[in-house]
């Protein structure tokens, strides 16, 4: 694992921003969504048979056998189920109360002009959970409660079949407790593309959320204002800014070390001796359960301490990175919280650690990566809710002083229909 430190991170930054989109990766994902565009559900199918690991013939799965998942997952892994149920709760709860920042209102800007705003949710939403490696049974709490507490009436989830035609039985039976109304059988850009378009079987959907991996990101990206999205995701990120507690550090990296081989796992760290501490206990986590090869991957190629012992400087270099999570384990956080601009989630002090938000304690884990929450936030209600706009007139000063003000604009930008659609609504017309 890399340390460097805090004088080196410009020019390994600039480095790290020069490499380039893999172009087989982009013709792949590109050749994806033109077969599921032209061909529908045969084109699901077909790239079902080279990417997944089935190719079922019905893509829809029925509701009995999401409803016999959840069954299963109470009667066979009660501890599970119960766990489940504590993080829906609390996903709903926060969820509700974000809805609550949205209201609808008329505002009497001036007299004779109303503006109104009403906050109305899609119609329809498509989650996707991924299945891979590790079947992100979470993921599908994260997409499906935000989505029913916005008020949207039609919430899909697709998730990459197994062996037997379906999607792991767990993450079907999270998604029956999150309450989704359909789910399909579909993985990878193909699951993307076929919920942007619409196929014969899976309905067309107005907003698509939820992580995956690099193909899955790439679709969403190149079906950018085609249909509505979260955000384009990379590989997950965590920055841990500490004084102290490296067996602690040490622990939150290697646990975002274990999703991907190409995952960020990174500390800012307050002094040398604090960064060969940390190594020392990742070498240890290495050696135990921890250690996987993906672990290893992750850490050799995309780790690094930053020895960092100035704040301003470590508040510079976390802003630079944008983390998806922003752990800050420091002595006295409060003076350091409100100095960040970009993160996806802030966790402050020790006890909040990142993966208590992945799972348990309300917040979304689904989160802007690659340096993205430089200008997003993480999935929340409002990406399944509209803010439609009004306007009401009436004879009065402040309608006048706009009629007239919009003529004057309308006359500078050359647009005579414009100046007189306005003048005609003027006391006494044009």
């Amino acid at each position: 694992m890399r340390i460097l430190q805090a004088s080196e991170f410009d020019e390994y930054w600039r480095r790290q921003t020069e490499k380039p989109q893999d172009p087989a990766v982009r013709a792949q994902v590109e050749e994806i969504l033109a077969g599921v565009r032209a061909e529908g559900d045969e084109g699901v199918k077909k790239f079902a048979r080279h990417f997944d690991k089935s190719s079922p013939e019905s893509l829809e799965v029925p509701r009995e056998k999401i409803d016999q998942a959840y069954a299963r997952l109470r009667g066979q892994e009660p501890e599970l189920a119960g766990a489940l149920a504590l993080a829906a709760k609390r996903i709903r709860a926060f969820a509700d109360r974000q809805k609550e920042q949205f209201e609808n209102f008329t505002y009497e800007i001036a007299p004779g002009v109303l503006a109104e705003q009403r906050v109305v949710p899609v119609s329809r939403a498509g989650v996707y959970v991924p299945g891979g490696r590790f079947p992100l049974i979470s993921s599908a709490l994260m997409g499906v409660i935000p989505a029913l507490a916005g008020g949207v009436p039609e919430v899909m989830l697709a998730s990459p079949p197994l062996e037997d035609g379906f999607p792991d039985w767990r993450i079907l039976g999270a998604g029956a407790l999150a309450g989704v109304h359909r789910v399909f059988a579909v993985g990878g850009a193909q699951a993307i593309g076929a919920l942007a378009f619409g196929t014969e079987s899976i309905p067309r959907a107005d907003v698509i959320v939820g992580p995956g991996n690099k193909y899955v990101a790439l679709a969403k990206q190149l079906l950018f204002g085609a249909v509505g999205l979260d955000f384009v995701a990379g590989p997950t990120d965590v920055l841990v800014i500490s004084d102290g507690k490296p067996d602690w550090v040490a622990a939150d990296l290697l646990a975002q070390a274990e999703h991907d081989p190409e995952a960020k796992p990174r500390a800012l760290l307050s002094s040398p001796a604090l960064a060969e501490a940390v190594l020392r206990h990742l070498e240890e986590g290495l050696a135990g359960p921890a250690g996987g090869e993906t672990a290893r991957a992750s850490l050799a190629g995309e780790g690094l301490l930053i020895v960092s012992p100035n704040m301003e400087e470590s508040i510079r270099i976390a802003d630079i990175l944008a983390p998806e999570h922003l752990e800050l384990h420091v002595a006295d956080p409060e003076p350091w919280v409100s100095r960040f601009r970009n993160y996806g989630s802030l966790f402050i002090g020790s006890l909040a650690g990142e993966v208590l938000g992945d799972y348990s304690a309300g917040l979304n884990h689904t989160l802007p990566t690659s340096g993205t929450a430089r200008f997003s936030g993480g999935l929340s209600v409002r990406h399944f809710l509209k803010t439609l706009t009004a306007l009401r007139c009436s004879p009065g000063t402040g309608f006048t002083e706009s009629v007239r003000a919009a003529e004057h604009i309308a006359l500078a930008e050359g647009l005579p229909a414009h100046r007189k659609s306005a003048g005609l609504r003027a006391p006494g017309g044009v």
